[in-house]
């Protein structure tokens, strides 16, 4: 991926980056000031939980117990332990690709099964497939793993997707882990509903991971949260992974995150039309000087999933742009089989930087960078996420 971070609207007067949210720099810098970077107190005097539950009511109109939130290092662990706890190896599980490789991590490093549910193309994004999900749920599949807003596409998956998915999660009896980090990334004209808030019945099944680290620039800290549908799933994931193993969690990340959750929401609410802006400017860009390479349009995050088979890059176009534009992408690969013609890429940076990736990209490809994309008709191929 491109290793850069969100930065401040240009109006702001900064080129290559921006500071984070001031209201978290603040509460980082009392820390520091005082000498007081011991441990924390325990999770119920940190207001993490109550943070989190105020934050989702606010933004999204769900209404949750804080009771029902445990602190976790970040929400890959919470993946990871959330497979452990609610399946067993052989197990189904249902995975939507192309997808944020830890998904296929857990499944394969877990000696679990991979459901596959891949994603199409619709009108001008990548949305998913629920008839050809109905169709692959097997009696052996235990488990959904659902990104929402997904990564990579930036789908942002409507409430009537949502509602479809929860009654197959019902009607084959389904636990489902919510990945909600990106949450706060959704673009206008769109937003987000927490997979949990769409029924009580659905709710009881579903743990909802999120944290503060994606959209506040915060990842290094090292703070997540999983909400827990009901108390006997809760239950069960403290008795299968006792809490011991998942660590204890750094004063500050728990600081920043709770400071995140209160506070940051006016410093979002500059970012995140510049990230919008971001992603036009890219659709913009390749429509005019790369056509061959087909945008998938994300409605939220900060990530564009590049389709370059057309310009038949060897030996893939994330080696290609790496050695010839140094320009480093995250490999198609990654997210799943038969996606070896698909980039990521992070936008998540300032204009002139943006600019200059993407003209180190189209420098790079010569007269390729010209052709245009095939008309493509009939079936959809198993390596095609178009």
């Amino acid at each position: 991926m491109t290793h850069l971070s969100p930065q401040r609207p240009a109006r702001l007067g900064r080129r290559d980056g921006f500071p984070i949210a001031a209201a978290i720099e603040r509460e980082l810098r009392r820390f520091v000031d005082t000498s007081d970077v011991g441990y924390p107190m325990g999770l119920r005097q940190t207001g993490l939980a109550e943070a989190f539950c105020e934050h989702m009511a606010e933004r999204f109109e769900w209404a949750i117990e804080p009771a029902r939130v445990e602190p976790l290092a970040e929400v890959v662990q919470g993946l990871y332990l959330a497979v452990e706890a609610y399946s067993k190896p052989g197990d189904g599980i249902v995975v939507q690709t192309p997808i944020y490789p830890p998904f296929l991590h857990a499944v394969r490093e877990l000696d679990r099964r991979l459901v596959e549910n891949r994603l199409v193309r619709g009108d001008d994004e990548l949305v998913f497939d629920l008839d050809a999900l109905e169709r692959t749920i097997d009696r052996g599949t235990r488990m959904l793993l659902l990104c929402n807003p997904h990564n990579p596409s930036g789908h942002v998956a409507s409430r009537a997707e949502l509602e479809r998915l929860a009654r197959l999660a019902l009607e084959h009896d389904l636990i489902v882990v919510s990945d909600e980090i990106h949450a706060d990334l959704v673009f206008a004209g769109h937003r987000h509903v927490p997979f949990a808030s769409t029924s009580p019945e659905i709710a009881e099944r579903t743990i909802t991971l999120s944290s503060a680290s994606k959209a506040f620039n915060i990842p290094g800290l090292r703070c997540a949260v999983a909400h827990f549908g009901s108390e006997a799933l809760q239950r069960r994931f403290q008795t299968v992974i006792h809490k011991r193993f998942r660590g204890g969690l750094g004063l500050l990340g728990m600081a920043a995150s709770v400071s995140a959750w209160r506070f940051g929401q006016p410093w979002l609410d500059e970012v995140v039309p510049h990230l919008q802006s971001n992603r036009d400017f890219v659709e913009r860009f390749l429509a005019e000087r790369i056509p061959a390479i087909r945008f998938h349009r994300p409605r939220a995050t900060y990530l564009a999933w590049l389709d370059c088979e057309a310009l038949a890059l060897t030996p893939s176009p994330a080696a290609h742009f790496l050695q010839q534009a140094r320009v480093a992408l995250s490999d198609g690969r990654l997210f799943g089989a038969g996606y070896d013609a698909f980039v990521r890429l992070n936008f998540a940076t300032s204009r002139p930087i943006l600019e200059a990736i993407l003209e180190r990209m189209a420098s790079s490809l010569g007269p390729r960078s010209d052709a245009r994309i095939a008309d493509r008709k009939g079936p959809r191929r198993h390596g095609d996420a178009s």
